[in-house]
C-alpha cells in the first residue's frame, strides 16, 4: 500500500454506510487519498448463566452451561464472518470508483477504535445513524455524539443518499472552530473548485464583519468561488432551509459545515440538546470542526 494521506471510514450494516462508502470514495478521488475501512465488533459478555439450581441436577445444569458457552461461540464467529462481509461490500463498492482501500475488522468499543487510530487520519466518515438504530428520527447513532464529543477530526456525518458535492455552506460565526472549518476547506484538496456560501444568522458585530470578509477572501485566493450571506434569524432554522433548498435553486447546498464550538448560539447545535434536532432537519451530510 502506498503511502497517501488516510481518510477513516467508519461502517456497518446500517443503510447510511454505503452513502458513507460514495462519499469516501468521492473525496479520496479528489485528493489522492486512500481510504481505511474500520468495522468494529462489541466485546463478548461471559456466558449466560442466570440461576440454574433449584430442581435441575447438577449434571443437567453442566449440560446446559456447555450448550450456552457453544452458542456463545458461535454467536461470536457469526459476529466475525458478519463483520468481514461488511468490510468487503464496503471496500468493493470503494474500489469500483478506482481508489485505494484498506480494511480493518477491531474488537471493543467503535470510540475507542477512534481514539488510537485517529492520529493518522485526515477526517472521520461515520454514518448519521447506526445499524442498531431505530428508524424513528427522533433517533440517531448511538455512536455518533459520543464520536463527535471525543473526537479530534473533522467528523464527516453521511446521509442515507449519496450526492456528489457542488455547493458547500459553512456556518460561520466568527469563532474558533468556523475559522478552522475555512482553514481546512481552503486547504483540503477536496473542495478545490466548489462554491462555498459563508452564511451568518443575525446581525454581526465590526469584529464578526471583519472575520467572515476575511474567510470570503481566504477561499477566493484559494481558488474556492465564495460569497456571503447575512440573514435576521435563529441559525437552526437559516441553516436547514439553505440545506433544504430545492436542488433546482440557486440557495441548494450539497454539504453543511460548521464547529463544534462557536461565539453565538451555534455553538449549541454540536454541544447540547440541538444536536439531534440539527442533525435530523438537515438533510445534506454534515463536516463538524473542532
Amino acid at each position: 500500500m502506498t503511502d497517501k494521506p488516510i481518510l477513516m471510514a467508519l461502517v456497518d450494516a446500517s443503510a447510511y454506510s454505503e452513502s458513507l462508502c460514495h462519499y469516501a470514495a468521492w473525496m479520496a478521488q479528489r485528493s489522492d487519498w486512500k481510504v481505511k475501512i474500520y468495522h468494529s465488533l462489541a466485546r463478548q459478555g461471559g456466558t449466560s448463566q442466570g440461576d440454574y439450581s433449584g430442581q435441575i441436577r447438577l449434571g443437567a445444569r453442566s449440560r446446559l452451561l456447555a450448550q450456552l458457552a457453544d452458542m456463545d461461540e458461535a454467536r461470536a464467529k457469526l459476529a466475525v464472518e458478519q463483520g468481514r462481509a461488511v468490510l468487503e461490500d464496503a471496500a468493493a463498492l470503494i474500489r469500483a470508483e478506482g481508489v485505494e482501500v484498506e480494511t480493518r475488522l477491531r474488537h471493543g468499543d467503535l470510540l475507542e477504535t477512534v481514539a488510537e487510530k485517529e492520529a493518522a487520519a485526515q477526517m472521520i466518515l461515520i454514518g448519521k445513524r447506526g445499524e442498531a438504530a431505530s428508524q424513528a428520527m427522533a433517533h440517531l447513532g448511538s455512536n455518533l455524539g459520543r464520536i463527535l464529543r471525543a473526537a479530534q477530526k473533522p467528523v464527516f456525518i453521511a446521509n442515507r443518499r449519496f450526492a456528489p458535492i457542488h455547493k458547500v455552506l459553512i456556518a460561520f460565526d466568527g469563532g474558533v472552530s468556523a475559522k478552522k472549518a475555512v482553514d481546512y476547506i481552503a486547504a483540503a484538496p477536496a473542495f478545490a473548485g466548489l462554491s462555498v456560501t459563508l452564511v451568518f444568522a443575525g446581525t454581526p458585530s465590526d469584529t464578526q464583519k471583519s472575520a467572515i470578509t476575511a474567510a470570503e477572501a481566504q477561499l477566493n485566493k484559494a481558488g474556492i468561488s465564495a460569497d456571503i450571506l447575512i440573514e435576521a434569524g435563529e441559525p437552526e432554522r437559516l441553516l436547514s432551509r439553505l440545506c433544504d433548498a430545492d436542488a433546482t435553486s440557486n440557495n441548494a447546498h450539497d454539504l453543511l459545515v460548521m464547529g463544534a464550538y462557536g461565539h453565538s448560539r451555534v455553538r449549541h447545535l454540536m454541544v447540547g440538546s440541538t444536536t439531534t434536532q440539527m442533525i435530523q432537519s438537515c438533510k445534506s451530510p454534515i463536516l463538524v470542526m473542532r
